[in-house]
């Protein structure tokens, strides 16, 4: 039996991880749960972000179907990016994530000092 037949589900939480193992790409996803952007929107709302390093991560997104990029045509081009259906269903587990998060860091705080309400 090889590893994937002994960890059925190790295949797809390693698929769902990939999506935002890149430094930037939950910064955008999280921002694109606000709602469409531009480009540049994206870039100054993410702040010390390149164009290079923004661009990658949009391609990348865009790849595994998570973010949607739309072109208008209009002088000049406007280019406008958006979750996919597959993006906003992927924010409800970035919305997990940060409420485990969160537990846990009840969890050290009350090991080091006072509870703290964590909002």
């Amino acid at each position: 039996m090889n590893r994937k037949e002994e960890h059925p589900c190790r295949l797809a939480i390693g698929e769902a991880l990939q999506v935002v193992s890149g430094k930037w790409a939950y910064y955008v996803i999280s921002e694109l749960c606000q709602g469409a952007l531009r480009f540049n929107q994206l870039q100054r709302s993410l702040g010390d972000i390149s164009i290079k390093s923004l661009t990658d991560t949009l391609r990348q997104l865009e790849q595994y179907q998570v973010v949607r990029r739309e072109v208008f045509p209009t002088v000049p081009v406007t280019v406008e990016y958006s979750l996919t259906e597959k993006g906003r269903e992927y924010s409800a587990i970035l919305i997990e994530m940060r409420k485990w998060g969160r537990n846990g860091e009840r969890c050290r705080t009350r090991k080091s000092g006072p509870a703290r309400h964590v909002v």
